[in-house]
């Protein structure tokens, strides 16, 4: 079993990128994701400085893929898409322009498509992917389903750590809860580093804000269930990066490379973030 290191869903400042992704040089983490999922709009980096970013976390011995938009609303947006998909490098196709784009070549399926059966898995196996990151809305014994029927040499990957990505609109939340228009959002989603906690009437964590993506308010942590993972099959755990204010990302990869070594009493640091820690869909397995 592997780890990967999801693409990052926030909007930093050009210093926090480079740090963050400097430090992963040295972890024990044998992917990374890079690029833009949620908005476009966010530019803090260039594509040709996540590209040099690519050959320094390739030069360190770790496979680099790049990550495409989940909503692709606009033609400039998908015009973007062909010009990463033409430079021959891996990309997380989270979108089906981004499949076609593909154009045969290795790609990984995102976790925003909607694969919830063998057929559409092996459809997509001989459209060139080698990687599925399963839906988050599915619990080991459904992805262990749907891996008994992949088509031979494709690996899998789940979710395993961070505030989980539940939707997408059209609308940007960030600007919207600061009364701002999208087309001048002035970049707001930057002032949340882990995105704006929403919270119910009776001050429970719910939601979080991030740009024009709902997340849940609680960071999934499935870092007790890494051997359930491991029976149903699946070959790559990602963790998604968050702030150092949350907690030191560091600290979690260490947690999740030890237990995926087998090392008993693995443990992350308690999550700063409201809501703490949860398991999303997955129930505790019974003895």
């Amino acid at each position: 079993m592997k780890l990967s290191v999801g693409p990052l869903l926030y909007h930093w400042t050009r210093p926090q990128v480079f740090a963050f992704y400097r430090a992963l040089l040295c972890q024990p983490v044998d992917s990374v994701y890079l690029g833009e999922v949620v908005c476009s709009k966010r530019r803090a980096l260039g594509y040709a400085e996540w590209a040099a970013i690519a050959r320094e976390l390739a030069d360190a011995g770790k496979e680099v893929i790049i990550s495409t938009l989940a909503l692709m609303e606009a033609e400039s947006e998908l015009a973007a898409l062909g010009r990463i998909a033409a430079d021959a490098v891996t990309i997380e196709a989270n979108d089906m322009a981004a499949v076609q784009l593909a154009g045969g070549r290795p790609f990984v399926i995102g976790p925003h498509l909607n694969v919830y059966n063998g057929k559409t898995l092996r459809l997509l196996a001989a459209l060139g992917a080698r990687r599925w990151v399963a839906p988050l809305e599915l619990d080991p014994p459904a992805v262990g389903a749907l891996l008994a029927e992949r088509p031979d040499g494709l690996q899998s990957e789940v979710f395993a750590y961070g505030r989980m990505p539940l939707a997408f609109s059209a609308r940007c939340f960030s600007a919207r809860a600061r009364r701002r228009n999208k087309d001048d959002c002035g970049f707001v989603c930057s002032e949340d580093q882990d995105g704006l906690t929403l919270y119910t009437r009776e001050r429970e964590p719910l939601f979080a804000l991030n740009g024009i993506q709902v997340q849940s308010a609680q960071v999934r942590n499935l870092l007790g269930a890494v051997d359930e993972l491991r029976e149903s099959g699946v070959d790559v755990l990602r963790l998604s990066p968050h702030s150092t204010a949350a907690v030191p990302f560091a600290s979690v990869i260490e947690a999740f490379a030890a237990a995926v070594r087998g090392e008993d009493g693995a443990q992350c640091p308690p999550s700063a973030l409201p809501g703490g820690y949860c398991r999303g869909v997955m129930r505790e397995q019974r003895r």
